[in-house]
């Protein structure tokens, strides 16, 4: 049977990907990310089925008429899209606002999330953190003065200074907002998304029962090591694993990251129940 590649949600059309056969994980990319990002979190031989919805006015999925922008949004919808593929339960997981989302599903639903795969979070329990600035820096920059114009600007800024000499990658993925052909209606996204948080406590993830693998890298703004701990050190008995910084080593990271994923899914017995017969 072939599998939905559309998800219709009130006014907007979502982009579905559901590749693979085998334990069933539902993985998310990042804040301006997409499928193509997510696939390079897993390798080739990793026996997942693994279903990616792209986020609103991501890849190739719609705004919507929906405001505001929301990660509460974008988490009802992954789980519109887990719905409509059937899947009653599953490992849910992401990278950057992909971890915050599978966060989110796994405190509002446990009965739906077996466990949980959280890359270079950049949110734990509060809304707007500090890391998240640069972010809502460049969507106010857009939406005020427009693309050309807000790169001048954001390039002579102390935030951009600052990135290139601690975090290139963080300032690479920034200024790349500026070139998207969507950049005026991207930059909605990006400043209600920035000052928004997955709406999980601390208490909630500490309440959290299900396996659990957090990883981080070092040299990143964006995405700080020290939050990457400390999420693990909340959830019980999770699995922290720190890689190679995607700014220094791109291959290294993406291996690593592959190897951590597959090594934690395959580790864990009670997974099993979530590949088909």
């Amino acid at each position: 049977m072939a599998r939905p590649t559309t998800l219709v949600r009130d006014d907007a059309t979502l982009r579905v990907s559901d590749t693979g056969d085998g334990l069933t994980v539902v993985f998310q990319h990042g804040l301006g990310g997409s499928e193509a990002q997510v696939a390079q979190a897993f390798s080739a031989g990793a026996g997942v089925r693994r279903l990616t919805l792209e986020c609103r006015g991501h890849g190739g999925s719609g705004l919507g008429s929906s405001r505001p922008f929301s990660l509460k949004m974008f988490a009802d919808d992954v789980l519109a899209a887990a719905d409509q593929a059937g899947l009653d339960r599953f490992v849910a997981g992401g990278i950057s606002m992909g971890a915050a989302i599978a966060l989110r599903l796994a405190c509002r639903h446990p009965d739906r999330v077996a466990g949980l795969l959280l890359v270079r979070p950049a949110w734990i329990f509060g809304s707007a953190p500090a890391n998240m600035q640069p972010n809502a820096e460049v969507a106010s920059l857009v939406l005020a003065h427009g693309p050309d114009k807000a790169r001048t600007i954001f390039e002579q800024s102390q935030t951009a200074a600052r990135l290139k000499r601690e975090a290139p990658d963080n300032l690479a993925s920034l200024l790349g907002f500026f070139d998207r052909p969507d950049s005026a209606s991207f930059a909605q996204i990006l400043a209600g998304i920035s000052a928004d948080g997955p709406g999980v406590s601390e208490s909630d993830a500490a309440g959290l029962g299900v396996p659990t693998l957090v990883v981080g890298n070092a040299v990143d703004a964006v995405h700080p090591l020290p939050l990457a701990h400390k999420l693990a050190a909340t959830i019980p008995g999770a699995t922290f694993a720190e890689i190679p910084p995607k700014a220094l080593d791109s291959a290294r990271h993406f291996a690593e990251l592959q190897a951590e994923i597959t090594d934690f899914l395959h580790a864990h017995a009670n997974f099993r129940s979530l590949i088909p017969s």
